[in-house]
């Protein structure tokens, strides 16, 4: 058991070459549009919706399409049914999200200067731990609204869930839940890390077998 510590130690302390380096820099550049871009967006259809009410989840807050007035038409509908009302300060995840973000692409360009490999394997766990507690608790969300509903609202709906992804018919309204731009930049910063950490691989393994 010592001996396998004391390896695994040896390969965390290598140095990196500039190649896995570079990538870890380009992966914090691409963690950019998280700030800029939405996340996720919701569009709902429905007879007297002919033209949608879009719900756009940016890092940091929620936006509705018309200037935001779809926000408000949402909220409305929503009292009739019991929802809670869909407003940016309920969320929880819009103060630590953008908050993570910044430490992640802080740790990517500390990791690019400094160049171990131990820095790229907790970089890779970091990244895939946050995207994956994200993703549930964006999914809980989903799943809090349709099912948290008021037993006084004066229309009565079973229990129910907004799709996380892709189409759901909800009484007369299509859902539809896709990613959005800044979510595609988090997959490629995850993409760009994972080659940095392939790359990186193979030169601990050229390291370890003395080639």
């Amino acid at each position: 058991m010592r001996e396998f510590l004391e390896r695994v130690d040896r390969f965390l302390r290598i140095r990196l070459d500039l190649t896995p380096r570079v990538l870890m820099l380009v992966a914090a550049l691409v963690l950019a549009p998280t700030y800029l871009f939405p996340l996720w967006k919701l569009t709902l259809f429905a007879p007297q919706y002919q033209d949608g009410l879009r719900v756009s989840i940016y890092s940091w807050k929620l936006d509705g399409g018309n200037n935001g007035q779809d926000i408000r038409e949402v909220n409305v509908l929503n009292h009739y049914i019991g929802m809670r009302e869909l407003d940016t300060a309920s969320f929880s995840e819009f103060k630590w999200i953008p908050f993570v973000v910044g430490v992640l692409g802080l740790l990517l360009l500390r990791g690019a200067v400094l160049g171990r490999m131990g820095h790229l394997v907790d970089l890779v766990v970091l990244f895939f731990y946050f995207s994956l507690f994200s993703l549930a608790s964006f999914a809980y969300k989903l799943w809090l609204w349709g099912h948290d509903l008021s037993p006084t609202a004066s229309v009565k709906v079973p229990g129910f869930m907004p799709p996380l992804f892709g189409y759901r018919k909800i009484a007369n309204f299509e859902v539809y839940s896709y990613p959005e731009m800044g979510s595609y930049a988090l997959c490629a910063a995850v993409l760009v890390l994972a080659a940095a950490l392939v790359t990186a691989f193979k030169q601990g393994s050229r390291e370890a077998s003395g080639t």
